[in-house]
């Protein structure tokens, strides 16, 4: 019996270094050299954290261009889609709710107007990106809302639009609405 119970102790302290140390160690020091640090790659405005390259926010009012709608709202710790299908009656009434709001805020435009994005949650619940339609569908109520020119707001909508070589194109909410703030 002592023969099995030796290597088998062993065996556990080795993998227990290996898998509890070592392993984490490893993904700590990656972590450490990656961009941010491993605590995120934070977006600065006046040296204050406002928000996260790769983490969408809330934006709801009519001064600010919107995100793609959040199944988790927003919350990180939380990360996931809805999991519900295009037929679940639940998951239609969301999305009727979201495309009436919108409506409500952008008048005369029709629903088939409305990008998808728009809409629908992402599958991670924290896509801080929305398409270049989404963004210069709603140019009119931003400028509106702030008193400026739509060419000026289009303009900068345009100047935002991220290329992206192998998907499609897309505007960074938070940083369109720094610029925003920063246009007088």
């Amino acid at each position: 019996m002592k023969k099995y119970i030796q290597p088998s102790i062993k065996l556990s302290l080795v993998m227990l270094i290996l898998c509890c140390v070592i392993y984490f160690g490893l993904v700590a020091l990656i972590g450490k050299a990656s961009r941010g640090g491993g605590n995120g790659e934070t977006i600065l405005v006046n040296n204050k954290v406002v928000g996260y390259e790769r983490i969408g926010q809330k934006f709801t009012e009519d001064r600010y261009f919107w995100s793609r709608p959040s199944a988790v709202d927003y919350n990180a710790a939380g990360s996931a889609g809805s999991n519900k299908g295009p037929s679940n009656p639940d998951y239609l009434k969301i999305v009727q709710e979201r495309i009436d709001t919108f409506l409500v805020h952008h008048p005369g435009v029709g629903k088939e107007q409305i990008p998808a994005d728009m809409v629908t949650a992402s599958a991670s619940g924290l896509d801080p990106n929305i398409s270049p339609a989404a963004a210069r569908l709603q140019v009119g109520r931003v400028a509106k809302f702030r008193g400026l020119e739509e060419a000026s707001v289009n303009a900068l909508v345009e100047q935002h639009i991220e290329k992206n070589p192998i998907g499609p194109d897309v505007v960074h909410v938070l940083k369109l609405n720094i610029a925003l703030d920063a246009l007088k």
